[in-house]
């Protein structure tokens, strides 16, 4: 199995290559903003790019589609639920073959409502927003659920073994991937609760975010400021839900 890792645009993005060595045939999963980074990485490496895997429809891991399919005349996999254009729809249980690499499709709303998981081979996993190193993605978007998202990572990720590689859709941890195993011992987002907890606990840190947005046109020094008494909020939050 060939995982090639890309930081690509201005928001933290992670773009994939997926590669199968026995047969050259290469997936790329959200390869948005620039498309030809993971192109021609994918030529670098001997690669033939046949799907593009989303794993939802949000505009920053999607804006790279049109482009990626003038290049490559590959095919877009997405969720059964999606509202871009796509040639193959998947839901939960499907599963697909990218070479020799069989990929297990897992749906995971909660972020947005077409947001969909990829377990490769039994032994990774990309999460997209869903979940991150470290953290969980917003619920607070137009089309997220905070009960859907409590069932995607207490109940669908919860199959998961340990010592499979996790791979986000964002850097906004301290590694660029992780493994479920770590995520569960680490991840405060992951620390067992109630559903009724989860929806009480979630909304306090989305909601230090939105203040984050809410104040950019501020002059830069007061968003700073706000930004460092967030964090430390949201550290001290941890802490204590750590210690419970």
């Amino acid at each position: 199995m060939i995982i090639e890792q890309i930081p690509i645009g201005p928001m933290a993005n992670f773009g994939y290559i997926l590669g199968c060595e026995e047969t050259r045939i290469a997936a790329l999963i959200d390869p948005a903003f620039e498309p030809e980074k993971l192109i021609a990485r994918a030529r670098e490496l001997d690669l033939d790019v046949e799907w593009i895997l989303n794993t939802h429809g949000h505009f920053d891991h999607i804006n790279g589609n049109e482009v990626a399919v003038k290049m490559t005349g590959a095919k877009i996999i997405a969720h059964c639920g999606a509202a871009f254009h796509t040639d193959k729809k998947v839901d939960h249980g499907d599963k697909i073959k990218i070479g020799n690499l069989h990929v297990d499709i897992l749906f995971t709303p909660g972020h947005c409502p077409d947001e969909i998981c990829f377990f490769v081979n039994g032994q990774v996993i990309f999460t997209g927003d869903v979940l991150f190193v470290g953290e969980c993605g917003r619920t607070d978007l137009p089309g997220s659920n905070v009960e859907d998202m409590y069932i995607s990572l207490f109940q669908t990720l919860a199959s998961i073994p340990d010592d499979v590689d996790m791979f986000p859709g964002h850097d906004y941890g301290s590694s660029p991937m992780s493994t479920m195993g770590f995520e569960r011992a680490n991840n405060y987002v992951l620390k067992p609760r109630s559903l009724s907890e989860f929806i009480t606990f979630t909304p306090f840190t989305f909601k230090i975010f939105s203040l984050i947005k809410s104040v950019s046109k501020a002059p830069q020094i007061l968003v700073l400021l706000i930004f460092a008494f967030n964090i430390t909020l949201i550290a001290l939050f941890r802490l204590l839900s750590l210690s419970k």
